[in-house]
């Protein structure tokens, strides 16, 4: 996935976003801070939201189901990897993965995951601590490897 994949999926469903949170055009766009006129092109089709829109939409409507859906449940995680082009180091807690990941490899408490939606990468630890993530799925395995050697 792309920064521009990112912004066209967001640009596509901004209305549905929109709906399901329950907000007015006019409360949405005081929301994400663009002007209801820009808004309503990115609603009809007619611009894309830019980056820091796509940003703002995505961490504020996190929990809503569409936003979840377009990243496999973690969508500041898709964002971030995408933003720092790879992220390598302990972050956040996970939920494992048990739904929207699917297991390619596990060894010594590690575990690389790839996400079934948004296709990207990522090593979590035995407590399920992010420590890796990149769409990139040779330097993830790599990762892998370098990281079941520091750990353990």
């Amino acid at each position: 996935m792309t920064r521009e994949e990112i912004i066209m999926k967001v640009s596509e469903k901004l209305r549905l976003i929109r709906t399901e949170a329950g907000y007015t055009q006019d409360r949405m766009a005081e929301i994400i801070g663009v002007s209801k006129k820009t808004l309503v092109q990115i609603e009809k089709g007619r611009a894309e939201a830019g980056w820091s829109t796509v940003v703002a939409v995505c961490a504020l409507f996190r929990e809503t189901e569409t936003v979840r859906f377009l990243f496999g449940n973690e969508p500041l995680e898709v964002l971030e990897t995408i933003a720092r082009e790879g992220i390598d180091y302990r972050k956040e807690k996970t939920m494992g993965g048990k739904i929207w990941w699917r297991e390619v490899e596990k060894k010594d408490g590690l575990i690389l995951q790839q996400n079934i939606i948004s296709q990207h990468f990522r090593i979590i630890d035995q407590d399920h601590f992010r420590i890796y993530s990149s769409f990139d799925e040779q330097s993830s395995k790599e990762r892998f490897q370098e990281a079941v050697k520091e750990y353990f």
